[in-house]
């Protein structure tokens, strides 16, 4: 399992659809994506969950993944929160 804290940037600005391109990137990925902020963990893979959730603008939130391709998920779930 591995996990990395990040800070939400403004994916708006970069991303037509935010929420539904992010569902997107996670189910790119065979390893479990969780993502945790305040005492709430939601399934990445999940639209309804990311609704939720709501990432938005300067939020904290550690991205746990586990499985065969964590690693990749991890990251490239980072860049996505991040706009890099």
């Amino acid at each position: 399992m591995s996990r990395k804290k990040v800070v939400v940037s403004d994916v708006s600005k970069k991303h037509d659809n935010p929420i539904a391109e992010l569902v997107q990137v996670a189910c790119c990925f065979d390893s479990e994506i969780i993502l945790e902020s305040n005492n709430r963990k939601i399934n990445a893979k999940s639209i309804m969950g990311i609704m939720a959730f709501n990432p938005t603008v300067g939020m904290s939130v550690d991205i746990v993944a586990n499985g065969d391709d964590e690693e990749e998920a991890l990251q490239t779930m980072e860049k996505f929160l991040t706009c890099e």
